[in-house]
């Protein structure tokens, strides 16, 4: 896999290149574990295994028919016999067919199931990844895995099992077949079996390791996608002239994925055409071992017609059964990719035993207790030694230049990341002992950075909180003063915002992210720079609503604006990390330090 720069959020330098190794430890897949993934599906697998038997000891059946056809009814011109093996022919096709139509039925039903249960375990999995996953990795990545790979797997886990259960059973009952008629021509037929299996041995490794290029190739245009066919990378383009570059780069993408599939087709192709042509050639020197001196006359012509159908027929189940080891190989580079999401560890989770506790009452006292943390990689702390007590219902102003380290605060006591050392309690209940859940419920984040679905106004709002009611969204629309700008749209809350919300001007999208938030109604609110974007009067208007609501909540507060925060119960200033000073606006205008200089500025 390639390396992808990333930098830390907020923070400046140069970016640094994170190596596939460090985002998901690349390992090989073992069969058994693959094997697993059926596991729950042991009894219609075995139904098909059942059907595959019998089918397959029924078709066995056409060839010792064929020979009394020949040995006897056609010389003895027996009508009545031959009537019979002929309905027993016909006989036998219909009813494998039909069977073979019901094991094809519980086979891709079993694997489509194995396919859904994978994709929903990949989601939920990535869900609970850390925000350091996501900003180290390209989101087209994660959708080639959840797409491409697994959509790759489909017939490997759809067909394989049933492949290969179906051509072995086949093989064994044909060779047994055989050998009833005439072992030593058996013999002669089976002579050519150790170089097929050794020859699909070497095409399988060709295969499994164009197969992880051809995916990886496959990723990097899914990430040309969504960086120049989104919104904002369409702008983007159109902005700086970039169009050309992006589709010369999509082109390169493109071009590079027909080699790779050339490739993989072609892969191998002359050494097992070869083979064909071996498989192809027995029946001749079958032919020609049975005219010669010492053999001729010891098999009739019934026996000898019967023993070239079946080794005609083992030529496909025996080249089925080396195809699907070549598939089966090839596909281990899809599992890996998979699996390596799939044991990627869970950086902040849910304790093993949580706090119980109930979001309606708490009360939202909020303790920093000498907290530092630095993004991986990184030398220097992003925070470091920290410590803040913000009783409950009071609020908290963090202000400072750019990378001082705010919004990483902000993202710490919303649990986005976990502190390298010290702590951050709610009522004196660490963080790290609280269900993600619960803390959602209690701890409510507006950012600088709003994200809209593309839905309507409604679904929105509504995915803060599923079981709201329309009035209590509109309750909150109107507190975030967005309810009148809403019921002017053309289908009022019913109306598709577009895709990241881009119909709405940056203000608009603020304060519909505010009442999406305050629609949970938590005891502690983190505001990260949630009024940037407005003018000054709507800016105005919020503030107002937000003091409102504010009442009986704790409050922490991100701004550039000094004006938004002039109120604050208490004010902390932060550079390089660390809080240098803090205490109310009029106190810290008095000190003439760091905030004095920055309210002059």
């Amino acid at each position: 896999m390639d390396t992808i720069p990333t930098h830390r959020p907020g923070h400046g330098g140069t970016p640094r290149s994170v190596s596939a190794a460090e985002r998901a430890q690349a390992h090989d897949v073992s069969l058994r574990r693959v094997g697993r993934l059926f596991t729950a599906h042991r009894a219609p697998l075995a139904t098909v295994t059942a059907i595959i038997v019998i089918s397959s000891v029924l078709a066995m059946a056409s060839p010792f028919l064929l020979r009394t056809v020949i040995d006897r009814a056609l010389p003895e011109r027996d009508l009545t016999l031959l009537a019979q093996l002929v309905v027993g022919m016909v006989a036998v096709a219909a009813v494998t067919a039909v069977l073979g139509v019901v094991q094809t039925w519980i086979a891709t039903r079993v694997g489509q199931q194995v396919m859904h249960q994978l994709r929903t375990d990949v989601f939920a999995h990535l869900q609970r990844q850390s925000i350091a996953f996501f900003t180290r990795t390209r989101t087209g990545e994660v959708q080639s895995r959840i797409t491409n790979d697994i959509g790759g797997m489909q017939s490997v886990v759809t067909s394989t099992a049933t492949s290969i259960a179906s051509n072995l059973t086949t093989a064994v009952a044909t060779v047994v077949a055989m050998v009833a008629l005439s072992w030593r021509l058996t013999l002669v037929s089976l002579v050519v079996l150790p170089p097929a299996i050794w020859l699909a041995r070497r095409v399988a490794v060709m295969r499994r390791e164009i197969t992880a290029q051809l995916q990886r190739e496959l990723a990097d245009l899914n990430v040309t996608v969504e960086e120049g066919l989104s919104v904002s990378g369409v702008q983007l383009a159109k902005t700086l002239g970039a169009g050309r570059a992006l589709a010369d780069r999509f082109a390169a993408s493109s071009a590079r994925l027909v080699d790779l599939e050339l490739r993989s087709e072609l892969a191998g192709r002359w050494r097992m055409a070869t083979m064909t042509v071996v498989f192809a050639a027995i029946p001749a020197v079958i032919y020609l071992g049975a005219g010669l001196p010492g053999t001729a006359g010891t098999l009739s012509i019934g026996t000898l017609v019967a023993f070239t159908a079946l080794q005609g027929g083992l030529f496909r189940p025996l080249m089925g059964l080396l195809n699907v080891g070549v598939q089966l190989t090839a596909s281990l580079a899809l599992f890996a990719r998979i699996f390596e999401y799939l044991d990627l560890p869970v950086e902040v989770d849910d304790p093993a035993e949580p706090v119980e506790i109930d979001p309606a009452r708490v009360r939202g006292h909020l303790r920093v207790e000498d907290v530092t943390f630095s993004y991986p990689g990184s030398d220097t702390a992003a925070v470091a030694g920290i410590t803040l007590d913000v009783p409950a219902g009071t609020s908290l102003a963090l202000v400072g230049e750019t990378g001082s380290g705010k919004s990483t605060l902000a993202a710490l006591i919303s649990r986005l990341h976990d502190p390298d050392s010290g702590r951050i309690t709610i009522d004196g209940v660490n963080l790290r002992d609280l269900r993600l859940v619960d803390l959602a419920a209690v701890v409510g984040v507006v950012s600088q950075e709003t994200y809209l679905l593309h839905t309507t106004v409604r679904e929105n709002l509504r995915y803060a909180r599923p079981d709201a009611t329309d009035a209590e969204i509109e309750h909150a629309a109107r507190a975030a003063r967005i309810h009148d700008l809403i019921v002017g749209l053309p289908d009022g809350y019913d109306t598709t915002v577009g895709s990241r919300g881009h119909r709405f001007s940056g203000g608009e999208k603020q304060r519909l992210a505010i009442a999406r938030t305050l629609l949970r109604n938590p005891r502690v609110l983190v505001l990260d720079e949630a009024t940037s974007a407005l003018d000054t009067e709507t800016e105005r208007a919020v503030q107002q609503a937000l003091d409102a609501l504010a009442e009986g909540r704790t409050v922490i507060t991100i701004a550039h604006r000094l004006s938004t925060i002039r109120h604050a119960d208490q004010i902390a200033v932060v550079d390089h990390g660390r809080i240098v000073e803090s205490g109310t606006h009029e106190t810290l205008l008095r000190r003439a330090g760091r905030y004095a200089a920055l309210a002059a500025a």
